[in-house]
Formats: C-alpha cells, sequence, structure tokens
C-alpha cells in the first residue's frame, strides 16, 4: 500500500456533461490533475511552487483512463491518487473516482521532469521525498 493516498473531492458541473447529462470523458483528466495538486500538497509542498522557485515541471508524457460508470451533473466524486513509482526523471501515479462505495473510474500518468524549455531535468534534490523512489 503506498505510504501517503490524497483524498479530495468535485461536485459535477452542470459544464462538464455532455447533451445525455453525463460527464464527458476528458473531463476525468481535469479531475486527476485535481487529484495530483492535492497530493503534492498532502505530500507537504505546493506544485506551483516547485514550477516557480525551482523551475521543474511534471510534464504529462503518459495518460490512461478506464472507465467503469458514468458521472452525471451534480454528482459529489471522490477523488484518490498516489504514487506508483518515482525516478530522478519520472515520477507515475495512480488515480481512483467514486460516488459514494461506486467505482467510476480508474487512471494513471506518466509525468517526465521537465525545465520551462521542455528539456528533462532531475526532480530537484528537496522534492525526492515527496515521491517515493521505487527503482
Amino acid at each position: 500500500m503506498p505510504s501517503l493516498v490524497a483524498r479530495t473531492n468535485v461536485r459535477v458541473r452542470y459544464a462538464e456533461t455532455d447533451q445525455m447529462g453525463v460527464v464527458y470523458y476528458a473531463n476525468y483528466f481535469v479531475w486527476m490533475e485535481v487529484a495530483r495538486v492535492a497530493y503534492c500538497r498532502e505530500a507537504g509542498f505546493e506544485y506551483r511552487d516547485m514550477e516557480r522557485e525551482d523551475g521543474a515541471f511534471l510534464a504529462v508524457t503518459e495518460a490512461h483512463c478506464r472507465y467503469r460508470r458514468p458521472a452525471r451533473f451534480g454528482d459529489r466524486i471522490d477523488l484518490s491518487c498516489w504514487v506508483t513509482e518515482s525516478r530522478s526523471r519520472t515520477v507515475r501515479f495512480a488515480y481512483r473516482m467514486r460516488r459514494g462505495d461506486e467505482l467510476l473510474a480508474e487512471g494513471k500518468t506518466l509525468h517526465t521532469v521537465t525545465d520551462a524549455s521542455g528539456r528533462m531535468m532531475r526532480l530537484p534534490e528537496r522534492y525526492r521525498r515527496f515521491f517515493p523512489r521505487t527503482r
């Protein structure tokens, strides 16, 4: 089990749904970002500070989502996020999106650490403790 699982929630806005009242698939990736920012905060730092103060960005290089059940306008969606792997230049996150006990979707993303120009760089030393190294 991961050492830190960040939890937060969102309420589905009307603008996030399609004509049938079902959440448009791409919004799940937005929710993953919400969960990832919550992970950073719970780990002990603000993601924006990593960008502003250290010039380190976590660029999404892979993203996957498996949809199980539809979310609808007004639903409260519980988001969970944790790190599954980190290396000197990459971090993998996993996500679960639930409505109560009901699993709506699961996702994962791979991030490459880059500078402001998009060149790969090592994760700054002071942030390594926030992302458990697995390899």
